[in-house]
């Protein structure tokens, strides 16, 4: 008996050292005959699991991590290790309800990868389709831990979308917590109102809804699977006129009867209308850029929604009454009030090189008839060569130079060749007139990247299809409505003849006794509208590294 003892003893010994009995997987086969005792057995099944998961880390496989183990211990644990998703040997309705939005993730911008889809679904097959399977106690336990993981990821996904907080996140909130996930659990349990529940998650924000709407119509078409590449240049011009023609057949710009050698308008129509669509100047001829979007694959259009849902989703969850809505790379500006777009212009935003930065802000006063100061970047990189090349050039430009006390230098008393980035005790201004670069108006609002929005002395660049041609600001055309909006509610003492014969008499003065208004300024690459999606031109390849920071693992299998 003492032998014994002993033999025990040093096992257990062992068994400590090593973790061996912990870090023993569970069976994988637990069968019961009486579906009276499945309830039981899956509790105890699930009790077993957790523990494992606890010693592993919570990974259940190796490429099988469950990361809210431990807070899945907790909710268990209070609840008797009883299964959430399911009774006895049938799945509840909340099981299937989710697993239906697991497969259904990419109408949501979300990908099944994400919340365990291949593993779900060959365990529901077995179970389905197997009657021995509907007797695996072991099988429904792995089943329901793995609900529960993609419920929590899935809410925070729907809520928070992928991306980190950063400077522009508005949202107050940025992660559940842990309470907030056992409600949800806890709510889910005894309601199983899976879908309504989760979707309460999602934005209420308009152009969120719009590209859902959008993404829904894609999806309908979308073809996942690889595609022929198109070559540029091309040896043979004829087969790449029957390339294009047969992508844009297949996307539904060209009709399919039209074949390579007819009307060449057709061809040339149907180019400008796929152009149009991707943010492309709409010239009706294929080259480079449009080659690029062409070989672009659905896949990657889908990664492009999916982003863009996610950077709606750090918006709050309410905006304000009344704001702006700069999207930079659909050159827009928009004024809000109340649901209803109110104004909408054309914008010049900064180039690849000097981009406009993303914000949030409000529009404290604007300034008629301003004067420029010339940021020292622009001085030193653009300026100060030309100057010392000819210094005509500054009166060509109707610049100034001050002092710091702001006394007025005659330019050829400076010695140009001496002076440079480390010793420059000058200020360049631009006096104020319809030929200052910044136009009649500026719209001020606090930022540390000393942006804003203004008029332009070149207003035929509006014109352009690409407009990212300025140093970082943002010129506005319908500046003048702009500054009528800011004021609406004061016309008695700024009536649009007001504005107007200050600026007819080219008189300077700030105007700032309005309510402040909120300004976002934005990198929305993708948007619906009735029912489709417009895209945009990755113009400072944001998208580009944001998906290879979030996106790069993810697979189209689901």
């Amino acid at each position: 008996m003492r032998n014994i003892l002993r033999c025990i003893g040093i096992v257990c010994l062992i068994s400590t050292l090593t973790g061996c009995f912990s870090s023993t997987a569970p069976e994988e086969v637990v069968l019961v005959d009486k579906k009276e005792e499945v309830p039981m057995v899956v509790s105890e099944q699930i009790h077993e699991l957790l523990r494992y998961l606890t010693n592993r880390d919570g990974y259940l496989k190796d490429s099988v991590l469950l990361t809210e183990y431990s807070l899945m211990q907790e909710f268990y644990e209070k609840n008797g290790y009883h299964p959430v998703w399911s009774e006895a040997d049938l799945w509840k309705p909340a099981g299937d309800s989710l697993f239906f939005m697991i497969s259904q993730a990419k109408s949501y911008g979300l990908f099944p990868t994400d919340y365990h889809h291949s593993l779900l679904l060959e365990i529901r097959n077995k179970i389905i389709l197997d009657s021995v399977s509907r007797k695996n106690a072991a099988l429904w336990a792995r089943a329901d831990l793995l609900l529960t993981d993609a419920c929590w990821k899935m809410a925070h996904h729907l809520k928070y979308g992928h991306l980190n907080r950063d400077s522009i996140t508005i949202r107050k909130d940025s992660a559940f917590s842990n309470e907030e996930k056992l409600n949800l659990l806890g709510a889910l349990h005894r309601n199983g109102q899976v879908q309504t529940m989760l979707n309460r998650m999602e934005p209420k924000h308009k152009g969120y809804q719009d590209l859902k709407k959008g993404l829904a119509a894609f999806l309908a078409k979308a073809n996942f699977q690889p595609v022929e590449s198109i070559q540029y240049p091309a040896s043979d011009s004829m087969a790449f006129i029957q390339q294009v023609g047969k992508k844009l057949k297949a996307m539904g710009f060209l009709d399919s009867s039209w074949v390579a050698g007819d009307d060449s308008l057709v061809f040339a129509k149907a180019v400008k209308k796929y152009q149009a669509s991707k943010g492309i100047v709409t010239t009706g001829f294929v080259a480079q850029l449009t080659v690029a979007s062409l070989n672009t694959t659905d896949w990657d259009y889908f990664k492009t929604i999916a982003l863009n849902l996610d950077r709606y989703r750090q918006l709050p969850d309410t905006m304000p009454e009344t704001y702006l809505w700069v999207n930079l790379p659909a050159y827009q500006l928009e004024v809000m009030d109340y649901d209803t777009v109110a104004l909408q212009s054309k914008i010049i935003i900064g180039t690849p090189k000097t981009p406009t930065p993303v914000l949030n802000s409000s529009i404290t006063n604007f300034i008629t008839y301003p004067q420029w100061t010339v940021p020292y970047s622009i001085i030193f990189k653009e300026m100060l060569p030309k100057i010392r090349k000819d210094i005509q050039y500054l009166a060509k430009e109707n610049l100034m130079v001050v002092d710091r006390y702001d006394s007025v230098i005659a330019p050829e008393t400076i010695d140009w060749n001496k002076v440079n980035k480390n010793s420059f005790p000058y200020l360049l201004r631009q006096r104020q007139g319809d030929d200052n670069s910044l136009g009649v108006m500026k719209f001020n609002f606090r930022n540390k990247y000393s942006v804003y929005l203004h008029d332009t002395n070149a207003r035929g660049l509006f014109s352009k299809d690409n407009r990212a041609l300025s140093h970082g600001c943002v010129r506005v055309q319908k500046w003048e409505d702009l500054s009528h909006f800011l004021v609406r509610n004061n016309e008695i003492r700024y009536h649009p003849d007001t504005i107007r014969a200050l600026i007819q008499r080219q008189e300077k003065k700030t105007i700032s006794d309005f309510p402040q208004v909120p300004i976002y300024i934005r990198y929305i690459t993708a948007t619906g509208a009735d029912g489709d999606i417009r895209f945009f031109p990755d113009i400072y390849e944001e998208d580009k590294r944001l998906k290879e920071r979030y996106f790069s693992s993810k697979s189209n299998n689901p």
